[in-house]
Parts: C-alpha cells; structure tokens; sequence
C-alpha cells in the first residue's frame, strides 16, 4: 500500500508539471527562438554559406560559432532529437493543460441554463431593475421580445408570486480556448509527418534528359515514384542588362516511360511563381545553369535574301545552307556570355548564357566569303550578306534547378490553421452570457429584476443589458 501512495505521489508530481502554464511559456518561448535562429541559418547548405553568413555578425569568430552551432544541430534544427522533443513536451503540455482544465468547463457547457434562487441570483456581479406599467403578462411579452432582439432565446419558469424568464448565449463559446489548443496539436501533428515523412531536396535538370530521383544536399538519392523530364528552358532579360526578367521551364512527367497528361497537357510550363505538383510532390522553378555537352544543339532560323525560310539545327562543327544559295555556314565558336572590352576584343564575361553568341565561318562552293558574330539577344546582328540568320538557342546547354519538395503533412497543417482561427475568434470574441429577469407583480405594475453574469467581455456585455433596458422602455 505505501509503494502504490508513493508511485501515485509520482504520478502527481508529473501530472502537476506537465500542466503547468509556466512549462508551456518556457518550451514556447524556447521554440520560438531556436526557430529564429534555424531560420538564419541556412538548413543542410555547405559551411562556407552559413560561415560566411555568420561573419557579418561575428567577423573572424564566426568559423568557431558555426561548428558550435553544427555540433548543437543548428545546421539541420528541424530534423535534430531536440527540436523534435521539444514538439512533443509542448504537446504533452498543451493535452495535459487540457484534460486537467477541461471537465469543470465542460461540466458548465453541457448544463443548460435553470431558473435560479432569490439568494443565488443576489449573488450575480451584473444587476439591474425596472418597474414597468401593466400586469405580469404584458410585461412577459416585452421581455421576450427584448432578448430576442440582443440574440437569446427566453424560457419561462412560473414562481409562486410572479415568474422568472432566463436566457443564455455563447455556451460553446467557453471551448474556444481547447478548440484553439487542438488546432496546436494538428499543426505540430502536421509538422511531425513533413519531417519524417517528407523531403526538401534539388534537381538539376539539363534539357533533353530525365531523372527518377532527387537529390538532398548531402547527395542522398530521393527516389520519385516516376520520371521527370525537362524539355527546355529559357530565360529572359531585361533590356540591355544582365538581370534576369524571368525564366522557365517546359517539363513532363513520365510513367513507364509514357508522358502522363496535367490538366490535359503533356507538358507543363512552370516559372518562379508556378510549380508543378505530381503525386504529392511540388516541383519549383529555383535557379538554372550552363552545362554544355558534345550533344547541344544550336537552333537557328534561316531566311534568304528572297524569303525563303527554313529552322534548323545542328551540333558544334556542322554546317547549314541557306536556302535557295550555294552559301553554307558553319558553327566555329560560341560564347555564353560575348562582351567587348575597350579595345575592342571580344572575350567571355560569364559562365551562364547571359549573352549567347555564335561565330559562323560561311563559304560559298567550298571558298571563304565572310565570317559574324551572331547573338542571340540583338536582332540587329542577324543580318547577314545573303539573308538572315536568327540564333535562336543552344538547346541542350542549359539546366534548370527545380527545388524539390514533399510534405504529406502540409493539409494537416492547413486544417489545423483553420481550427484555430475558429478557436481564437470563439476565445476572443464569443462569450458565455446568462441572463434571469425575474417579474413581479407590484400595485398594478410589474417590478423586472435583472441578474446577469459572463465569463469574460464584461463592458460589452453590459452594453448588451443596456440595450436590452432600453428595448424594455421603448
């Protein structure tokens, strides 16, 4: 028997710290600024990111901060033991706060209101009286008809020397705050599965090619269900710059090597602002880069002097016609990124296709003729003697970064942002109101005795009986 009283002993102790407000204000406040600072930091990036990240902050120190930081898991927080433990005391907490608080309040929801006692009625912190001319019965009219106008429904209890009308509002109102405690619990629920059952990973996709898996940033493949392919990708300037305006890819999703129709199309065009979403997982446009290979294809329009037009294309080294001529032109060299340097030479600026150039050697029944530069962003350097020769791409060249990302967990998440706005808009701006206006007789007249309570939102309640005083006179 001394054992069970001490282990119940026990159990009380935990009990009592699990449902208290101070360790919920504490693993709260915890949180929130751990998750500040995992929002710094850069999550999974390489070192040198973070490190230089940190020195803005830090200077020299910050290669010594960053290895404190990794060794305490701030470099992967939302995955570490800690910050998972941490979720889980803050919902231990906010169950057991719940189940500790909840039955005295759900023992007042679920008992309708009742005609009260002289003594008990005395006792309510909201009290009011009125003498209104004429009998009981005409007076009972005129209080119905004033509660209803306010929002409560009245009851009516016959006494011995009169009878009492009560009305409540906002009963359920008093679950607001655990409604709001369980839109808690689904959205740590809901970011418990995004962490153990989804993934945030990349893929760099070069035109023309597939890939069944991605990539998390320590290189661990991440296996699709399916296959992604990029068609192509472009990016566009602005006006004699090198900003980009905005960039695009076309992609599709294969399965078994079919394409798989969305929204009707086999391909889908995404930009910054429109991922493409498959089977859970959301593809969105990130970066892009320049990875030619012996395969790329340049892309040109071809029009002769006569109009003849024709598109074609063809791999480093080829040579093309233009139509209706003995002119042929040949790819000899190409550049990203063509700039001029003040003396006038050309050289390459930039690794990424900024600038896209060709050189084209032409030759007429196998003899020189003439040689240009072609660009793909100035019109102007298209024409040529014989015609015009548009550079259209280097397709094949490019890549495009797709961020990768699943969260099976995002739809609770939502849900449970949707819970609590019902929760906190029921806590804060609901309140549990009962109202006992007891009539009686008086000399031809009738005495109205008001008595009211509510759990919270006092001043606006009492405008309410105020209003409903006036309804009594009007």
């Amino acid at each position: 028997m001394g054992n069970k009283k001490e282990n119940q002993g026990v159990v009380d102790r935990v009990w009592s710290f699990f449902s208290s407000i101070t360790l919920a204000v504490i693993v709260f406040s915890v949180i929130s600024l751990t998750s500040i600072v995992g929002t710094i930091i850069e999550q999974g990036a390489d070192p040198e990111r973070n490190i230089k990240l940190l020195s803005k902050f830090f200077g020299d120190a910050s290669p010594t901060v960053f290895r404190i930081l990794d060794s305490l898991g701030f470099t992967n927080m939302f995955h570490s033991w800690w910050f998972i433990a941490l979720l889980f005391v803050f919902a231990a907490n906010l169950i057991i706060c719940s189940l500790d608080r909840l039955p005295r309040i759900w023992s007042i929801v679920k008992e309708p209101i009742k005609p009260l006692s002289v003594d008990l009625l005395n006792t309510m912190p909201i009290k009011k009286e009125v003498v209104l001319k004429g009998k009981i019965d005409n007076a009972k009219g005129i209080i119905e008809s004033a509660l209803k106008r306010i929002g409560f429904k009245a009851n009516v209890h016959l006494q011995d020397n009169g009878l009492q009308i009560y009305a409540e509002k906002g009963r359920y109102s008093r679950l607001g705050v655990y409604v709001t405690h369980f839109s808690i619990i689904l959205i740590l629920i809901g970011a418990v599965a995004g962490i153990f059952f989804g993934f945030n990973a990349s893929l760099n996709l070069l035109e023309g090619t597939t890939s069944a898996v991605a990539y998390m940033r320590n290189g661990k493949e991440i296996p699709l269900g399916f296959e992604i392919g990029c068609n192509d990708f472009e990016v566009s300037f602005y006006e004699n710059s090198d900003t980009p305006k905005s960039y695009k890819s076309w992609l599709t999703i294969l399965e078994n090597g079919r394409p798989v129709k969305i929204n009707g199309k086999e391909v889908t065009e995404i930009d910054v602002n429109r991922p493409l979403r498959y089977k859970g997982i959301t593809f969105y446009q990130s970066s892009y880069g320049f990875s030619p290979t012996k395969d790329s294809l340049f892309k040109f329009g071809v029009t002769s002097n006569d109009g003849k037009k024709q598109d074609v294309q063809l791999k480093f080294g080829e040579s093309f016609n233009i139509p209706g001529t003995n002119i042929m032109g040949k790819v000899a060299d190409f550049s990203p990124a063509l700039g001029i340097d003040e003396a006038g030479r050309m050289f390459t600026y930039a690794e990424m296709m900024n600038n896209p150039a060709v050189f084209v050697e032409f030759t007429e029944n196998g003899k020189p003729k003439y040689n240009q530069w072609i660009l793909k962003r100035y019109p102007q350097t298209w024409r040529v003697p014989d015609g015009m020769v548009e550079f259209k791409d280097l397709w094949g060249a490019q890549y495009t970064g797709l961020q990768v990302r699943k969260d099976p967990g995002v739809w609770i998440v939502y849900l449970g942002s949707l819970v609590m706005s019902v929760g906190l808009y029921a806590a804060f701006f609901m309140s549990h109101g009962r109202i006992w206006v007891t009539l009686k007789d008086e000399k031809g007249s009738t005495k109205v005795t008001i008595a009211a309570s509510v759990n919270k939102n006092k001043a606006a309640f009492e405008q309410k009986i105020e209003k409903l005083l006036g309804g009594l006179h009007g």
